[in-house]
């Protein structure tokens, strides 16, 4: 493939002046219409000049009166329409007024310098207008072009993603110059595919903003994407082709082809509306450049996180994982033995050993799996207008009954539940709050002294029910509060307990899947406390009265 180079605006310009210098140039344009008017206007002149020449105002009066005569004909036509002006203007003065009338004669030599300066004055007030005329008329196109850039990079700037970048360019392009459009991107293939084509958002836009390419108009558009050079229509180089086709250059390489098909040639072959094609057309690659960089970057940082996730989950649960197996597998080994080495209480404690480990595996694999529907957004919540009672007593109920948590059994250790009688029904998954609470109350247990209690209090504050679960243990260690809750996150204490760090990061998620939030604080006078709230939504379901009430 060719080497590509940066396409200078220059070179449009000149590709566009060299195949239409008559038009490609900011000038005042003289029509027919113009030059109708023209002897219309000397003859107001005259006819005025006649009138007040009745009064004796003198020459230098009527003169003043053609001369304002050619300023009106320079104002609304060309040079030529002006210049006629000036002419008619001397040769009316002549014949009309000067002696003998009637005729072109001139007796009195000293008109002859009237005639001339009149003519020079004319032509040259002429030339002054018609240069403020043009000077108007670029200082409207570059207030045009400057309006057309911010309305562009304006809406550039508040755009993201390549197909809605796209679809803004299209429609300013098609409105600024009254053009078809076409958008070429490189595929995976390193071929050209035109966007409305490939892109699900065209149908943002009117259809008749873009236009389709034959082959014919796909290989100029390829030599472009080649070349980094413009051609097309309008250009030295294939100019048989029905549109005008354009590099999209960025920073560090060419993004695509832009091509348009205009409505008027003439008013695209000016040189302010090139300027502005071209500006557009780097505006437009930059744009479609930021929208890969930023996908490029998002990609990167999932890739990142991706890898950082993964590293951690190895680190963390490869010891966690080892721990339990090599347990369980010691101790199956021993009773696997047939000798009678080991009497029938050994063996009841190995074989026990076995089953707490296989159930703190399948905690663990429990957790990692869970947490992975929580990053993958598989869990659903389905709310259900509960009494609170029912969940709170299921959960201490599971927790109680678990391997690691007997310290909840009856007259084992002080577990006090604090739920006030007028709480309202709240919406919320019983399933997932269960699960909230379960790991809460494991979490106290573990890492507290066995005779110390453990409070589970309900508060309706505001719009919510707030949820707190304290305990009197050693608390948290100082920065810990808001860490707690991260992915395979373990303090001191949960390394030593071989924890993988995840059942509070499930908590986190499972609580701000119901729009609630979760806290950790340290209690004043000792202890951990972990709170979270489930708001109130909408309005519960009306109870039907009890039969007999």
């Amino acid at each position: 493939m060719p080497t590509r180079h940066r396409f200078d605006p220059k070179t449009l310009l000149a590709r566009v002046r060299a195949a239409g210098a008559a038009q490609a140039r900011v000038q005042i344009l003289s029509t027919w219409q113009s030059y109708a008017w023209t002897p219309l206007i000397v003859a107001l002149c005259t006819a005025i000049a006649l009138l007040i020449d009745q009064f004796a105002v003198g020459e230098a009066n009527e003169v003043m009166l053609y001369l304002l005569g050619v300023l009106a004909v320079a104002l609304m036509g060309g040079r030529g329409p002006s210049a006629l002006a000036a002419v008619l203007s001397v040769l009316s003065f002549n014949f009309f007024f000067v002696e003998p009338r009637s005729t072109l004669a001139v007796t009195d030599a000293r008109y002859l310098i009237t005639f001339t300066v009149m003519l020079a004055v004319g032509l040259v007030v002429s030339n002054l207008t018609i240069r403020f005329r043009q000077q108007a008329e670029a200082a409207r196109q570059r207030e045009r072009r400057t309006a057309a850039l911010y309305a562009l990079s304006r809406e550039f700037a508040r755009t993201r993603g390549l197909g809605p970048l796209l679809s803004v360019a299209v429609r300013h392009l098609h409105t600024v110059f009254d053009s078809q459009v076409v958008i070429l991107l490189p595929s995976v293939s390193d071929t050209l595919q035109p966007w409305g084509d490939c892109s699900g958002w065209a149908h943002a836009i009117d259809s008749n903003q873009l236009f389709g390419l034959n082959a014919a108009e796909q290989s100029v558009a390829r030599w472009v994407f080649d070349h980094s050079e413009p051609a097309g229509l309008g250009t030295n180089t294939l100019p048989s082709a029905t549109g005008m086709y354009l590099p999209l250059t960025g920073s560090r390489t060419i993004v695509g082809v832009l091509g348009v098909r205009p409505q008027s040639l003439p008013r695209l072959l000016n040189p302010e509306q090139a300027h502005l094609l071209e500006t557009f057309a780097s505006q437009t690659a930059l744009a479609i450049e930021r929208a890969s960089l930023v996908e490029e970057a998002a990609q990167a940082t999932l890739a990142a996180e991706t890898e950082r996730l993964r590293a951690a989950l190895l680190s963390s649960v490869s010891h966690d994982l080892r721990t339990p197996l090599a347990i369980i597998t010691g101790a199956l080994t021993s009773l696997s033995q047939d000798d009678d080495a080991l009497d029938a209480a050994t063996r009841h404690d190995l074989a026990e050993t076995a089953r707490v480990e296989a159930n703190r595996l399948n905690r663990l694999l429990s957790n990692l799996l869970e947490m992975t529907r929580l990053e993958a957004g598989a869990v659903r919540v389905w709310k259900e207008w509960q009494p609170l009672e029912e969940v709170v007593g299921v959960a201490v109920a599971r927790v109680a009954d678990g391997e690691d948590c007997p310290g909840l059994l009856p007259g084992a250790r002080p577990l006090q539940i604090d739920l006030p009688p007028d709480l309202p029904l709240v919406p919320l998954d019983g399933i997932l709050i269960e699960q909230v609470l379960v790991n809460l109350l494991e979490n106290a247990v573990k890492y507290t002294p066995p005779a110390t209690p453990i409070t589970l209090r309900a508060r309706h504050v505001d719009a919510a029910i707030q949820l707190a679960v304290t305990d009197q243990g050693p608390g948290l260690a100082p920065g810990d509060e808001l860490r707690v809750f991260e992915k395979f996150y373990r303090g001191g204490a949960d390394s030593a307990r071989g924890n993988v760090g995840l059942g509070l990061a499930i908590c986190k998620g499972m609580v701000e899947a119901h729009g609630g939030r979760i806290w950790a604080t340290n209690q004043p006078d000792g202890g951990a406390s972990f709170t979270f709230t489930l708001p109130l939504d909408g309005s519960p379901p009306v109870m039907a009265p009890e039969v007999g009430a």
